[in-house]
């Protein structure tokens, strides 16, 4: 087993510094990264359009200056590759000012991700969830990730069950939201990520939801493993827990990104 995991190509497209809600500058999270067996890091700063900008998200007129940070580091490093990425939240309806925005930016991968359901996140405290049906609440959600998968805006889908933060669970089977969820990503040849993070979260445990993997390698949806790491310490975090389930599930190969391009590794 040691072995395998020596060879496996480390990837970890999803972390945020300063630049949105991280805590430390790119610099510290490469020095974790080299001491984690990274072979390339991404950086995905939240970009939430259409909203007034919050503490835990990037004001767009920053992105220039984050690009030419990312340029100038991945120019300086020396023993892994450094990326350029977005977590850009999803809005229904917005599609097309959402790729007006984006598509002229030099990016390696954009992360879609549903935060939003209405004027809240599903991530801003249990609170939300009090007094509402947990069913609907499972739909609505599926849904909106469904959306924009279809969108066409992203290369990676992120945390896509993450309205199970909280550990809250719909009373109905929700095994058909992540079988429509997995063919649609199929459909629209669009990657999912193991998100470690959720290790760390009330859920303690991964999105998606572990249970549920084999839907993904059923349709034959490509897969990455991030961290979501929002501090340097937690950069390729329970890594080889989710190698090893992907392995079990039957996935063979991970994503990996060049100006948006993907192409597939095994592992």
């Amino acid at each position: 087993m040691d072995f395998f995991r020596k060879m496996i190509y480390r990837t970890d497209y999803h972390m945020h510094s300063v630049y949105s809600d991280g805590r430390s500058v790119p610099e510290d999270y490469v020095t974790s990264a080299l001491a984690a067996g990274m072979n390339e890091i991404g950086f995905s700063e939240h970009l939430t359009l259409f909203r007034d900008p919050e503490s835990w998200n990037m004001n767009p007129s920053k992105i220039p200056l984050y690009l030419d940070h990312l340029d100038k580091l991945r120019n300086s490093t020396e023993g892994i590759i450094v990326k350029k990425g977005l977590e850009v939240d999803y809005f229904e309806g917005k599609e097309k000012q959402t790729r007006d925005f984006l598509s002229p930016l030099p990016l390696d991968y954009v992360i879609g991700s549903v935060h939003y359901q209405g004027e809240r996140t599903v991530d801003f405290g249990p609170e939300f969830y009090e007094g509402k049906n947990i069913d609907s609440l499972f739909e609505n959600y599926f849904d909106t990730v469904c959306a924009a998968v279809s969108s066409g805006l992203f290369d990676i889908i992120g945390h896509c069950d993450l309205i199970r933060i909280y550990g809250y669970r719909p009373e109905s089977d929700p095994e058909p939201h992540y079988r429509k969820l997995a063919r649609i990503m199929k459909e629209y040849d669009v990657v999912f990520e193991i998100n470690t993070n959720g290790r760390n979260r009330p859920l303690a445990d991964f999105y998606p939801d572990r249970k549920y993997l084999h839907i993904f390698r059923e349709e034959k949806v490509p897969v990455c493993v991030n961290s979501d790491a929002h501090m340097p310490s937690r950069i390729g975090q329970y890594f080889d827990e989710a190698y090893d389930l992907l392995r079990y599930v039957g996935f063979t190969e991970m994503a990996v990104f060049e100006n948006r391009v993907r192409r597939m590794v095994h592992f």
